[in-house]
């Protein structure tokens, strides 16, 4: 079986697993789990240290991580989210610039960020204190499983790539308990691990493993490249730099 079989039976697994014990709102399958209990999971989030040192934090768009993104907004943290498949020139959402228009909760939602959020590129960014992804199923080692589509590894890559996400980024995850799975998750070099793993009931905090750099050129898909207008500014920068590095 190969990474992408053994990653995808892992992923069919843990939904079912959600749709039979109903821990989920609505059908979890194809998507990042809106989970049962995903509002205390994000209030122990905003209960740890790395949540209260963070300054700057990036949230994914996702319904289960919203009272993570309001929390965020309501703490006054320069609050990020991607605008959906990084589709456009300014592919980050700031969501504080909804503030006082909308309240904390309002404005933590796609349909308001997509209406009226200011967009940002990377250099209009804060350096990234706390990013926290949604995840389909994490082990304690801190591997995960995302959809399956590639958008949160190469918005990763793209942060990294800008110096927005760098070794004293923390990088949490918020799930229910029963998307955390014992056994090993297939990892390949583009793969991110996340340090923290909150649950509506706990807080598992992972070794910190080794940390991917930058865009895996070979692992984009052409539709990728066609979608996302910044990958080619920042492909460009790489191969300068390394037209550089030879140069020197």
């Amino acid at each position: 079986m190969s990474s992408a079989q053994a990653k995808d039976a892992i992923r069919h697994r843990v939904w079912a697993l959600l749709e039979r014990r109903g821990a989920a709102d609505g059908d979890p399958a194809g998507r990042i789990p809106a989970f049962t209990g995903a509002e205390e999971a994000a209030r122990l989030l905003a209960s740890t240290d790395q949540w209260r040192n963070a300054n700057a934090v990036k949230v994914n768009p996702d319904r289960a991580q919203h009272q993570v993104r309001a929390l965020a907004l309501a703490a006054s943290k320069a609050t990020y989210m991607a605008v959906p498949k990084l589709a456009l020139d300014q592919p980050f959402y700031l969501l504080n610039s909804l503030l006082p228009s909308y309240t904390p909760d309002e404005a933590a939602t796609r349909d308001a960020a997509e209406a009226h959020s200011l967009l940002v590129g990377a250099e209009a960014m804060q350096r990234l204190d706390l990013v926290v992804s949604g995840s389909v199923a994490v082990n304690r080692d801190g591997a995960r499983v995302g959809k399956g589509r590639g958008y949160a590894d190469i918005e990763y890559g793209m942060l990294t790539e800008a110096g927005l996400i760098d070794d004293r980024t923390v990088i949490a995850t918020t799930v229910h308990d029963l998307q955390v799975v014992d056994e090993a998750i297939p990892e390949e070099p583009h793969d991110f691990r996340v340090d923290l793993i909150v649950t509506p009931t706990r807080i598992i905090r992972c070794p910190r493993g080794r940390r991917p750099h930058g865009l895996h050129k070979d692992r984009l898909k052409p539709e990728q490249l066609a979608e996302i207008p910044l990958l080619d500014a920042l492909m460009a920068n790489q191969r300068t730099g390394a037209e550089r590095a030879v140069e020197a």
